[in-house]
């Protein structure tokens, strides 16, 4: 029941945002149904997906993992690795900084860190569902960003605001001071494993 909770969630959360990317199918519902009630009606279907997702997660693992592999240890700090530049990407999301200009997706490329991340170490169905899910939602949702940045007018990015390498140290600072009270705090309490 628990695994299942969590493939609704999935389901639901994932396949709302992929449906963002069908952006005349998008427009023309919110043609049709307004705005402000899409909007609503986005909202409601992601916090539902996510808050199954956590919840049916949690069961799923507090009712015994069903293990398909066994990750090597090494792999670990492939997967600290990984989640440090995450968390500095996650970070230089909105400032103009010279890694947005770089990376020019940063947290969609954090959510495909993370994700494979997670999946180099965790060897279970559940977390192969849940953070597979997430890489192919990832690597869609770039996909898709890629293409509609090529389609957009050239004026486009004249608009954006002039990078400063002062906005890259603070993006910087600010991921590398989450990261570490994430791995030393938040990991233990949000998701009840401790990292060190």
């Amino acid at each position: 029941m628990s695994l299942a909770m969590l493939i609704i969630g999935l389901a639901l959360f994932l396949g709302v945002h992929a449906f963002t990317m069908q952006r005349r199918v998008r427009g023309r519902l919110m043609a049709r149904i307004g705005e402000g009630p899409y909007r609503g009606l986005y909202s409601l279907v992601s916090i539902t997906g996510l808050v199954l997702i956590i919840y049916g997660y949690g069961a799923y693992r507090s009712s015994g993992m069903i293990p398909l592999w066994n990750p090597p240890a090494f792999l670990r700090h492939i997967t600290f690795l990984l989640m440090l530049i995450a968390f500095v990407l996650l970070a230089a999301t909105y400032p103009p900084s010279h890694i947005k200009r770089w990376v020019r997706h940063p947290m969609i490329t954090a959510v495909i860190l993370w994700s494979v991340g997670h999946l180099l170490v965790r060897g279970d169905l559940g977390s192969i569902l849940m953070f597979g899910g997430f890489l192919l939602w990832g690597i869609l949702a770039r996909v898709s960003m890629e293409s509609r940045a090529r389609e957009a007018a050239p004026s486009a990015a004249v608009m954006q605001r002039e990078p400063r390498w002062q906005t890259d140290l603070v993006v910087v600072a600010v991921g590398l001071v989450a990261y570490f009270a994430f791995v030393i705090w938040g990991h233990p309490w949000l998701i009840g494993v401790p990292l060190v």
